[in-house]
Formats: C-alpha cells, structure tokens, sequence
C-alpha cells in the first residue's frame, strides 16, 4: 500500500510512491549529469574519483534541501513547527538514487576497480535504475507490462540523453 503524509484541509497530500519516482528519476539524471561534468576534463585518478564522489554527494544533499525548501515554500497552508524538516526528509529518494553512482565513484577512488573509465557503469547503473523506476512505477499504478516497459524507456531515454550529450561536449 502507498504511504500518504497527512495533510491540512487545503494542503496536497505526497504519495510515498510519487516521492520515490519522482526523487529517483531526479537523482539518477543528477547522478548522470555530474559524472558527465566531472569527468569532462579527463582527471581520472583515484584522489579525483574521490572527489568525485564528494560533490557528487554534497549536490544532491544541496538539490535535497532546495527541492524540500520549495515544497515547503510553495504549500499556502499554515505551517506546523516540523513541516520544514518534514519535507526535507521527504526527498530521500532524490539521494538515495545518486548513492550507487556515489559508490561506484568511491570505489574507483578507494582503489577497488580501476579509477579510468568509471563513466561507462555510472551511465548503464542509472540508465538501468531510470529504466526500472518507470517500469516499477508504471505498474504500482496498475498499467499493463506493455505501458510499464514503454514507460521505463522512457525514463531510460533521460538518462540517454545525458550520455550522447556529454559524447557531444567532449
């Protein structure tokens, strides 16, 4: 069953499964795009991986709190005193989806796997997990297998989009 956060009459209700599609997408075409801006420049050392890795942590726990802040913002209901950090809490998904990228990052970093070419999995990792989170989501809303794939692919085709754009710049 979907969670649901209670709200004030007035105030819009956030599906927890809403949350996690939308966070989930928003983290893996983030996770996307700042490995394809990392690793413009061609540093591919293991202390680079790290610091990779780092600011790749510190922008989605900044895109957290802005996204949160603006939910808080934008809702025109009186306030209660834990709605902001409420609503900070609910973007977990958006971090939780970067963390595998984070880990893969960390790991070429930590010396676990080579430090070049760590792009190519970070790519297929969030393409893969924009791919599962339509397919996922498609289906929690009851569409068909046939909806739900083109759906998935769909949301793959984001992350796509990142990788030919970064073939492009570089």
């Amino acid at each position: 069953m979907a969670q649901t956060t209670t709200a004030a009459p007035g105030q819009r209700q956030h599906d927890t499964r809403e949350a996690v599609l939308f966070g989930g997408v928003y983290g893996a075409v983030l996770a996307c795009s700042m490995v394809a801006a990392l690793s413009q420049y061609g540093h591919s050392s293991r202390v680079s991986r790290r610091y990779d890795a780092f600011w790749l942590l510190v922008t989605a726990l900044a895109s957290a709190l802005a996204h949160g802040y603006a939910h808080y913002v934008a809702e025109r209901a009186p306030h209660r005193r834990w709605d902001a950090l409420r609503a900070l809490v609910d973007e977990w998904p958006l971090v939780t989806a970067v963390l595998p990228t984070v880990a893969i990052l960390a790991g070429a970093g930590w010396g676990w796997w080579p430090a070049d070419g760590v792009e190519e999995p970070a790519f297929t990792l969030n393409i893969a997990l924009l791919f599962g989170l339509g397919m996922v989501t498609a289906r929690w809303a009851g569409r068909s297998w046939l909806v739900a794939l083109r759906t998935g692919l769909v949301d793959a085709l984001l992350g796509f989009v990142v990788v030919v754009a970064n073939a492009i710049i570089k």
